[in-house]
């Protein structure tokens, strides 16, 4: 009966340090990326993958699918890299798709650095935190969902109106795109001073 198998061996994570939580307001300066997890009406599950860029608080994408693999946040890293440049850094928890061998050298041979935050302090991973509460509050719990592709939809037109039409305190009461054009504008400046 093979009842004497040996255990397994709880896998341990390195030790994490702290990360600060201060992120130049700009683009591309620290991503964030999350999962979810949520059930459609047949009680069928399915995750979704947060990304949200923290300096100018834009969402990027939502990947929903009935799993996200590593291989999976990869793929959607490069989309969005050729759509949007890279970022220096990339905040996450210790999840299993973060802390698989293809996410890890895809960021060693990019350049970018994973920010891992310690274990049990979602704290430590604010901005991705408070925008998973709005997007469970505003979209996973207000519809009941029959197929992935309904939660697609609404998750699509979600985003849009989060990025372009809802305007953010911490931004100066302005929306997320509109926050960005202004800081890229002010980058690309021809009229700044010279010392």
């Amino acid at each position: 009966m093979k009842l004497n198998l040996p255990r397994r061996a709880k896998r341990r994570l390195p030790h994490r340090v702290q990360q600060p939580m201060a992120v130049a307001a700009r683009a591309n300066a620290e991503w964030s990326m999350d999962c979810m997890a949520d059930t459609r009406y047949q009680g069928r599950r399915f995750r979704t993958l947060n990304i949200l860029d923290e300096g100018v608080r834009e969402a990027f994408a939502i990947v929903i699918d009935t799993s996200i693999p590593g291989t999976r946040v990869v793929r959607t890293l490069e989309r969005l890299v050729e759509w949007r440049g890279k970022p220096d850094a990339i905040r996450v928890d210790n999840g299993p798709e973060y802390l698989s061998q293809v996410l890890t050298a895809w960021c060693q041979a990019q350049g970018v650095t994973l920010r891992y935050i310690q274990p049990g302090k979602p704290n430590q991973n604010a901005y991705i935190e408070r925008f998973n509460r709005t997007f469970r509050h505003e979209v996973l719990d207000a519809y009941v969902f029959e197929s992935l592709r309904q939660v697609r939809e609404i998750t699509r037109h979600w985003i849009t109106a989060y990025n372009e039409d809802r305007p953010h305190h911490s931004l100066g009461s302005i929306p997320p795109a509109m926050f960005r054009r202004q800081v890229e504008h002010a980058r690309h400046s021809t009229l700044e001073l010279s010392p």
